[in-house]
């Protein structure tokens, strides 16, 4: 396969998952502002490392929240935002019309078509409706891909771009989240906000997963466990560390070689599932995030040396 296919899929993969969570994360974030001090805004931004543009941003208008979605929905000049990022996903899958299927193609020129729509009058678009619908059509675009397509190294870069992304976005999310409601990163501390902690779970829609699980009331330590080291929930980070790892041994069958990427996407996989909760707040849940979100871009980087020739 040449790279240029390979990182086209690859980021398409990233860019898709990307409007996903974003839209996911917003739809928490608005309604945990019904009964907030404020400080939701801040705190996304701040997921997403983009607390400085926000800042900016800010500074030119009023109201914080309503900045902040405007910036992460609406705004082109960010190239985080849903918009902009559905349309770098849909320019990759228009370069690769060969390697995705038209239930994938479809679907997603469908999502970008209903955006610009949407977004003609943009004083009167109905944001909540657009982040409903991306939530939505994205769910509708990987499932098209998980029943239509080959199961070929075009598949494995979309699920190693989706996955690298989805691992990312969940580490950052509980990072941030679980330290703004215990700053001192002590489970067991202080009065427990049921809201706020059932939010952080639906930012990876987790809440009945949750109750299915442990089956009792709402405790961080557990909550941090879910979205960490359960790999058979979708969006833990061990999940999609595993998903990740296994699509780099499907491609080195494929090629017949590995490389340093092969090396350290086995070396994070067994991170996660060997790990122990009690251990890793032992040790500092603020410390074990940022060293796996620190490899997760290590890991991204080797990929782009080893296959997609960046």
């Amino acid at each position: 396969m040449l790279s240029s296919t390979a990182k086209n899929l690859y980021w398409m993969g990233r860019y898709l998952q990307r409007a996903k969570a974003t839209a996911r994360l917003i739809e928490a974030t608005q309604r945990m502002a019904l009964q907030s001090r404020g400080e939701e805004a801040a705190g996304v931004a701040a997921i997403f490392g983009m607390e400085d543009e926000f800042r900016q941003r800010q500074q030119q208008t009023a109201g914080r929240l309503a900045t902040l979605i405007d910036f992460l929905v609406i705004d082109e000049n960010n190239p985080s935002s849903i918009v902009s990022s559905i349309g770098a996903a849909r320019r990759n899958a228009r370069e690769e019309r060969n390697n995705v299927t038209v239930d994938v193609w479809e679907s997603l020129n469908g999502l970008w078509l209903e955006l610009n729509g949407r977004l003609k009058d943009r004083n009167g678009v109905d944001r909540g409706a657009l982040i409903e619908s991306v939530k939505k059509q994205a769910v509708m675009i990987f499932g098209a891909a998980q029943v239509t397509l080959l199961r070929d190294e075009a598949y494995n870069f979309l699920q190693l771009g989706a996955f690298l992304e989805r691992a990312d976005n969940t580490a950052r999310i509980l990072d941030v989240k679980f330290h703004m409601l215990r700053p001192d990163g002590n489970p067991n501390a202080g009065v427990l906000d049921y809201f706020a902690w059932s939010e952080l779970l639906a930012c990876i829609g987790a809440v009945r997963t949750y109750r299915r699980i442990y089956r009792s009331a709402l405790d961080p330590l557990k909550v941090a466990e879910l979205m960490m080291l359960r790999r058979d929930v979708p969006r833990s980070v061990h999940h999609c560390l595993w998903m990740v790892d296994l699509n780099m041994r499907e491609l080195a069958d494929t090629y017949g070689t590995r490389g340093e990427a092969d090396r350290l996407a086995g070396e994070l996989h067994a991170r996660l599932r060997y790990a122990k909760i009690d251990q890793v707040f032992k040790t500092g849940l603020k410390s074990f995030l940022g060293d796996v979100r620190r490899d997760v871009t290590t890991l991204s980087d080797e990929i782009g040396r080893q296959f997609l020739l960046d």
